[in-house]
């Protein structure tokens, strides 16, 4: 009687419990994986045998590859004419940018304007990109690269009336009333506005059209950026009771009020300053210039520039220009692109020559073992 009850004892404490060993439904058996050839790993693997005669060929193939589309994108980007116009102006020098640019700093000034003439001594074929660069100006700045609002540029009724708190301090203005659109990106705006003239003499000789269509993104224009429901046909009621930004001359809906397919948050200057850039100098593209069946867009020759100036960088000690760039297959100018794969190359080539004479040399203790 006492054997059978201490027997009853150790099993009832057993892990297995009643069920025993044998039991199916038992922890160790629940654990277990099913018995297959994928979960208990007996499926048939390859594994390559590396030797010196696949691994130098790979790397002399790789190297030549390489090396081969970084002489074709450095030539390419070599090849590209691009102009440089510094209109920064510095106050007190007497110029008509230096007055714009000492008059810029204060706040609500008067509308400046001011002229930069250049020559080109050779043509530029069509197309031409006309950027303008910004420089000590640092976008990535976390701060100031969270303030915004992607619900309300997206066209969010809601999101337009209610700014997320990342738009402070430059969510609501002093009266109340949502801005729209919010945050320090949309505040700080570039609008300068450019016109160029091809000049002969002090006679202006031709207007040069800019056009600023299709300067944007496909995907931040018809995905990303969105306008609220116009209201009874009209996109100023779809604003009412929104603010605008506090630099903004005028309010979004009047961005380009001649155009009503690129105004409010579609308008394309808008959408190319809001995608913020990673280094402190930094170019966005303002327009192209076509000639229509003409192969030339820029004719060699005088021109000048006027310059609506509105935009104040002596502040922070940056610097404003606007670069004249031809374009080639790959789209712009970029050097680091070709000297990147060169580089690539150049090592691909010397890790196969370093490899090949280790492998000579050694190649007898190989055949020795």
């Amino acid at each position: 009687m006492l054997a059978s009850a201490s027997y009853d004892v150790r099993r009832a404490a057993s892990p297995e419990g009643a069920t025993g060993p044998a039991s199916a439904d038992g922890p160790s058996f629940r654990n277990k994986p099913d018995n297959t050839a994928f979960t208990q790993q007996r499926l048939p693997a390859w594994q390559p045998l590396l030797s010196a005669g696949t691994v130098l060929p790979l790397f002399f193939f790789l190297g030549v590859a390489f090396l081969a589309v970084g002489l074709g994108l450095h030539f390419s980007s070599e090849g590209i004419q691009e102009l440089e116009v510094d209109y920064t102006g510095v106050a007190g020098d007497g110029s008509d940018c230096g007055r714009c640019a000492n008059l810029s700093a204060s706040p609500g000034h008067k509308k400046c304007t001011c002229a930069v003439s250049f020559t080109l001594s050779v043509d530029f074929p069509a197309p031409v990109c006309l950027y303008y660069q910004l420089s000590n100006y640092y976008q990535n700045n976390r701060r100031y690269s969270i303030s915004r609002d992607d619900a309300q540029l997206s066209g969010s009724a809601w999101a337009l009336r209610n700014p997320i708190q990342d738009c402070q301090p430059y969510r609501w203005n002093g009266s109340g009333f949502p801005i729209a659109p919010c945050g320090s990106i949309a505040n700080s705006l570039f609008n300068d506005t450019f016109a160029l003239y091809r000049m002969s003499g002090k006679d202006v000789v031709a207007n040069i059209s800019l056009d600023r269509r299709g300067i944007s993104w496909w995907t931040d224009n018809n995905v990303k950026f969105r306008n609220p429901e116009p209201v009874n046909g009209s996109l100023a009621l779809a604003f009412k009771g929104t603010a605008k930004p506090p630099f903004w001359p005028e309010p979004v809906y009047n961005l380009s009020a001649n155009n009503p397919n690129n105004t409010g948050f579609v308008n394309e200057g808008f959408i190319v300053w809001m995608r913020i850039a990673a280094l402190p100098s930094f170019r966005k593209l303002y327009a192209c210039i076509h000639r229509g069946n003409s192969s030339v867009a820029l004719p060699r020759g005088h021109y000048s520039l006027n310059i609506t100036y509105n935009y104040p960088v002596l502040a922070f000690r940056g610097t404003k220009k606007v670069i004249f760039s031809t374009l080639s297959w790959m789209g712009g100018k970029n050097s680091f692109l070709g000297i990147a794969y060169l580089v690539v190359g150049s090592v691909c080539i010397v890790t196969g020559v370093v490899m090949l004479v280790v492998h000579l040399k050694y190649r007898h203790l190989n055949e020795e073992d």
